[in-house]
This record gives C-alpha cells, sequence and structure tokens, in this order.
C-alpha cells in the first residue's frame, strides 16, 4: 500500500512539473535570452514639460509588414527569400520597441511634450504617424537595416509633411546578440533623424 500511494505520488509530481513548464515556456522551447532596444538619448530625470509652454507632439505605434509582426528576427536572403534568425528573438514585436525609443529619443532632442498615443485622446497638436518598413537583417551586405516612413498630420489633419528614413548597420556575424546590437544602433540613427526633421 505504502509503494502505491508512493507512486501516486510521484506520478502527481511528474505531471505537476510537466504542466508547469509547458505554462512557462509557452508549449515551445524558451530563446537563450531576449533582445531588446536601448535609446541613446533619453529625457533627464525630473525634466517636466507642459502644454502651456511646449508644443505637443503624440507619437504613434508604426504599422509594419506580416514580416515583422513577429519577435523574430528577419534576414533578407535575396529578393525572393526571408528566413528568420535561429537564436534570440525580441520581447515582443519590433514596431512597439521601436515607437518606445522613437518617443524617449524625440522627449530628449526636442523641446516638444511628448504624448504617446495609449496614454491619452483628442491631444490636438500633432501627430506622428508613420510604417515600420524593414527592421531586420539583409544577409547580401551583411548589414541590420532600419527603414522607418514617418509622417507629420498638424492642423486637424489639413498639413502632412512625409520623410522616408533609413540607418543601416553593419555585423560580422549574423546571430540574435549581433544583429540585435545592430539593429539597436540603426534604430537609434533613424530616432535621431527623425528628432532632427520634427524640430522644435
Amino acid at each position: 500500500m505504502m509503494i502505491r500511494s508512493l507512486r501516486r505520488a510521484a506520478l502527481a509530481m511528474t505531471l505537476l512539473v510537466t504542466i508547469t513548464g509547458c505554462a512557462a515556456l509557452g508549449g515551445g522551447k524558451a530563446p537563450p535570452y531576449l533582445l531588446t532596444l536601448t535609446a541613446d538619448a533619453v529625457p533627464a530625470a525630473g525634466a517636466m514639460r507642459s502644454s502651456a509652454d511646449a508644443r505637443k507632439l503624440t507619437v504613434m505605434v508604426p504599422a509594419a509588414p506580416q514580416k515583422l509582426r513577429t519577435p523574430r528576427i528577419p534576414v533578407q536572403q535575396s529578393d525572393g527569400a526571408i528566413a528568420y534568425v535561429v537564436e534570440g528573438q525580441w520581447v515582443e514585436a519590433p514596431a512597439r520597441l521601436f515607437h518606445r525609443l522613437l518617443a524617449d529619443t524625440l522627449a530628449a532632442k526636442t523641446g516638444r511634450l511628448v504624448i504617446d498615443e495609449g496614454l491619452t485622446s483628442g491631444s490636438g497638436g500633432e501627430q506622428l504617424a508613420g510604417q515600420l518598413l524593414d527592421f531586420g537583417v539583409d544577409a547580401r551586405t551583411n548589414e541590420a537595416v532600419v527603414v522607418y516612413q514617418a509622417m507629420v498630420i498638424a492642423d486637424a489633419g489639413r498639413t502632412i509633411r512625409q520623410q522616408r528614413f533609413e540607418a543601416r548597420s553593419r555585423l560580422s556575424v549574423i546571430d540574435g546578440r549581433s544583429a540585435g546590437d545592430a539593429l539597436s544602433r540603426a534604430a537609434n540613427r533613424v530616432a535621431a533623424d527623425v528628432a532632427q526633421w520634427v524640430g522644435d
């Protein structure tokens, strides 16, 4: 009887561990690490702006093509072939990561009151919308590539201006960590160019 009880307890414990492991891993193998973007320029701690003395700019999450609606890093192998980096992936979709990096850079480099689209509605001022057209690796040139089509909407939609921004960063080997670092460098260059274009 005691042996049977011990066997049942061991089986129950094994099932519990298996179920817990599946829930934690989402049913698949966990990546060795997760990647994120870090802005080179961020607002100083304690810095304050208000709508009374600064122009408002609402930063929208950019639209993205299907290949970027995943936490994996796309690798353009030829004009018609895309693969993904085997190891390493973003903590979330790159459009949202780029959106936060862009907002931080704009807040740090311009005199604008930068507002996240998810935090307010009907805030007035200008809006920065756009499309993240590329955010991956070009295996043909061994470069990380970031392409952002920016659009500033003002005067309640009566005035629109747009510009395309692109930055590339070399990498010696195509793996998760190298691709993540190179994409972070390229994303920061694009964000700095957008901040200069938007201006104060």
